[in-house]
């Protein structure tokens, strides 16, 4: 893998890698020193608990959110083949004729009838799921709303409800430990000066066996829309869960507003703040250097894209109108604006070049791709040099991707942490963590 595609990945502010970069290698340890930094103001005791807490607390919910959601699915997919469908079935689909009618030009029954006679094993299979979901689709809808409601609810109970309790029982029994040492002892034993305490594997297995010996059960119903949610938005929902979770864990109130202030503030730096850094930096940008860079990096590099430019031999769509864009992706899958789209996660073809029949195509999100890579053709073909255009486009575009992680990661990071203990200052009179205060 290039830098560029690194670059790429961590750039796609619809995918969890921008996530995984901020959460694990700075969010993270940037938030355990803060932590320890603060608390150790008012004591190394507290300081100790609230660096052990945090390290636990940092590492495993962000495993857990950031896997646990894609796992859940990949086991859900799996009892879905089982019962008889292929989960890459769109419900949109049935939306699309609900809507239009007759004027739709994608839909299940459109589809089932545009593709069945197109000699391919692999568009016949198509086929066969449209029309398994299409006789069955209140059954079908029931289980993928089962898949969104597993996916979401059950990372959000352990991270936001489990995960907290077993931290803070750790540390209750931890202190209590300490205590019937001191009486043992007869004396008062120097604080450890290090960041961690060790695990009591006891104590920790026997809290872990109580909690395993209740049951958690979940209600409620949800639509079969939400089944289309990308795995960001529904990491963004499982946040709010979270958020909830700590809230109404923390051990007093004090906590509790702390955490609400916390969380609701990462939530905002993680799924809301990155977009418009990007959008502000990639417009700055177009404005200072009269350079398009609103596509992908991995597009501006590409030499064959180039030389077509140069060439003036690329085919774009008539217009952005459902069907010119139906029509070129499905007539040219080998044009490069076919396949760039399908790259970006717009459109998706089988392997013998054949657009998908059980996928939706977002018309609009497609339309705007076309524009902004129409955009970019036009620059490019407008400059005296066009491979030196597409390098500088790509150099400044890699520059915006970074540039946003480190703001973003700056803000989570850095700041975020730090305004969050001068609310606890402000609200309690002391820098300590207030879940760790023993009160008198």
């Amino acid at each position: 893998m290039t830098i560029t595609n690194i670059i790429s990945a961590i750039g796609n502010n619809s995918s969890i890698y921008p996530l995984m970069v901020r959460d694990l290698c700075i969010e993270a340890p940037s938030k355990i020193l803060i932590a320890r930094k603060e608390n150790l103001k008012e004591s190394r005791e507290i300081a100790n608990d609230a660096t052990r807490e945090k390290t636990i607390d940092e590492y495993i919910t962000s495993a857990i959110w950031l896997g646990g959601i894609p796992l859940t699915e990949k086991f859900a997919d799996k009892y879905i083949t089982k019962k008889g469908f292929n989960p890459g079935v769109n419900l949109k689909l049935f939306k699309e004729e609900q809507t239009l009618g007759k004027d739709a030009l994608q839909g299940i029954e459109y589809n089932i009838n545009k593709f069945k006679n197109i000699k391919s094993e692999e568009v016949q299979k198509a086929i066969a799921d449209l029309i398994k979901v299409k006789e069955n689709k209140s059954a079908y809808e029931k289980l993928l709303t089962k898949k969104f409601a597993a996916a979401t609810i059950i990372p959000t109970v352990i991270m936001g409800f489990v995960l907290p309790k077993l931290n803070f029982a750790l540390t209750r029994k931890i202190r209590q430990r300490k205590a019937e040492n001191k009486l043992v002892q007869n004396n008062t034993p120097q604080l450890q000066t290090t960041a961690f305490t060790s695990f009591d594997k006891k104590v920790f297995n026997d809290f872990a066996n109580k909690q395993n010996s209740k049951n958690i059960n979940f209600t409620g119903s949800l639509t079969a829309g939400i089944a289309n949610l990308r795995t960001i938005d529904k990491m963004a929902i499982s946040d709010g869960g979270l958020t909830v979770g700590r809230v109404s864990t923390s051990r007093n109130k004090e906590e509790g507003y702390m955490n609400a202030f916390r969380m609701i503030g990462s939530m905002i730096l993680n799924f809301v703040t990155p977009v418009y850094i990007a959008k502000g930096l990639d417009k700055l940008a177009n404005k200072l250097f009269k350079v398009n860079v609103n596509l992908d990096p991995l597009i501006m590099e590409n030499k064959a894209f180039i030389d077509a430019i140069k060439a003036n031999k690329i085919e774009l769509p008539k217009s952005n109108s459902a069907k010119d864009l139906l029509e070129f992706i499905d007539s040219k899958p080998d044009a490069f604006f076919s396949k760039f789209a399908q790259k970006a996660g717009e459109i998706s073809y089988l392997k013998d070049g054949i657009r998908d029949p059980r996928k939706y195509v977002d018309i609009k999100k497609l339309g705007k791709f076309k524009d902004e890579f129409e955009k970019f053709i036009q620059s490019a073909k407008k400059s005296k040099n066009i491979e030196k255009f597409a390098r500088k486009a790509k150099f400044i575009k890699c520059g915006n991707i970074l540039a946003n992680v480190g703001i973003s990661s700056f803000l989570l990071a850095g700041v975020l942490p730090v305004l969050t203990y001068k609310f606890v200052k402000l609200t309690t009179g002391s820098y300590s963590d207030p879940g760790l205060v023993v009160k008198k």
